[in-house]
C-alpha cells in the first residue's frame, strides 16, 4: 500500500560516508531523534557485527543490543504521532494549580491507566477526556502516549479527528493510491489510538461516519481507544453518537471531566 498518512511517520535520515579503521569507507547515517537532537550510527558493518557474531557476554555486543533497544524505542516515539510541541508533555511536567482539584484527579486516573495498561490492552478497555479548553487534556494525552510505548513496548498513536477525516477523504481522489478501508485497517493496528480534538469540525454526517467507523472498528477487535473533547460528556454523545460512546464505555472504560477554569500557559 502506497504511503498515505504521517500517523505513524518514520524518523528523519540523512546518509554519509565515513573512514571506518576495520571496513574501510562505507555508508552511515543520521538518525532524526524524538527530542529534536540527532544521533550519529557509526559503521554499519562494526554494529551488525556487534550484534550478531560477537558474544552476548562482550561489552561490543551489549553495547550494540542496548542501541538495537534504543533504536526501536525512538522509532516508536517518533512513529507517535506527538509533534515537536508536545514532546515534553509527560505526567511529571503536568502541573496541577491550586485550587484545582479534578486536575490531580485526572492525572491520577491518567496515570492509572497507564499503570494498569496490560490488563486495559486486554479488555480493549478505553478512555475519554472530555471538557474545558486550556485544561491540559492533550499534555495528558501525549503524556499517556509516552508512557505507553516507554513502559510497556507498545505502538501508541496520537492523530487529531480532523487528520484522520482528511486521509479518509483523499481515498475519494481520483488516482488514489489506497481505499477507505487501508485507512481503516491502519488505524486498527495500532495497540493504543488518542484522537484529539473530537468536536471541532462541522460535524457532517460523512465526518460522523468516519469517526464512528473507527471506534467501531477498534471495538471489534477489542482494541483501547482514547477519545479527547472539549464538548461536555452530554454534547459528545450527541456528536458522535450513543452508540459510539458506549462502545468507549464497554469493559469498564472511563469518562474524566476537565470542568475548572482554563489553565493555559500553567500546563
Amino acid at each position: 500500500m502506497a504511503r498515505i498518512s504521517n500517523f505513524c511517520r518514520l524518523p528523519r535520515v540523512r546518509f554519509f560516508d565515513l573512514e571506518c579503521p576495520l571496513h574501510g569507507s562505507v555508508s552511515s547515517s543520521e538518525i532524526e531523534q524524538f527530542d529534536g537532537s540527532v544521533l550519529t550510527r557509526g559503521c554499519k558493518h562494526c554494529h551488525w557485527e556487534a550484534l550478531h557474531t560477537a558474544p552476548k557476554s562482550t561489552e561490543a555486543h551489549i553495547l550494540a543490543r542496548g542501541r538495537k533497544k534504543a533504536e526501536d524505542l525512538n522509532r516508536l516515539l517518533v512513529g507517535s504521532g506527538i509533534s515537536p510541541r508536545f514532546n515534553g508533555c509527560t505526567f511529571d511536567t503536568y502541573r496541577t494549580v491550586e485550587g484545582a482539584e479534578g486536575m490531580g484527579k485526572a492525572l491520577g486516573a491518567c496515570k492509572g491507566y497507564v499503570a494498569q495498561f496490560t490488563d486495559n490492552y486486554a479488555a480493549g478497555r478505553s478512555l475519554v477526556l472530555t471538557g474545558n479548553v486550556g485544561n491540559g487534556k492533550t499534555h495528558l494525552a501525549c503524556a499517556m502516549v509516552q508512557a505507553v510505548i516507554r513502559e510497556h513496548g507498545a505502538q501508541a498513536v496520537i492523530a487529531t479527528a480532523a487528520e484522520i477525516i482528511r486521509v479518509f477523504k483523499g481515498a475519494m481522489d481520483r488516482g488514489a493510491e489506497y481505499s477507505d478501508r487501508d485507512v481503516l485497517d491502519e488505524l486498527s493496528s495500532f495497540d493504543l489510538l488518542v484522537i484529539d480534538e473530537v468536536g471541532a469540525q462541522s460535524g457532517s454526517a460523512y465526518e460522523l461516519g468516519v469517526l464512528h467507523e473507527v471506534i467501531d472498528r477498534r471495538y471489534q477487535f477489542v482494541l483501547p481507544t482514547v477519545v479527547v473533547s472539549n464538548l461536555v460528556t452530554v454534547d459528545l454523545a450527541r456528536y458522535i453518537g450513543d452508540r459510539a460512546l458506549d462502545r468507549l464505555r464497554q469493559a469498564g472504560g472511563q469518562a474524566i471531566g476537565f470542568n475548572w477554569v482554563s489553565a493555559r500557559g500553567a500546563v
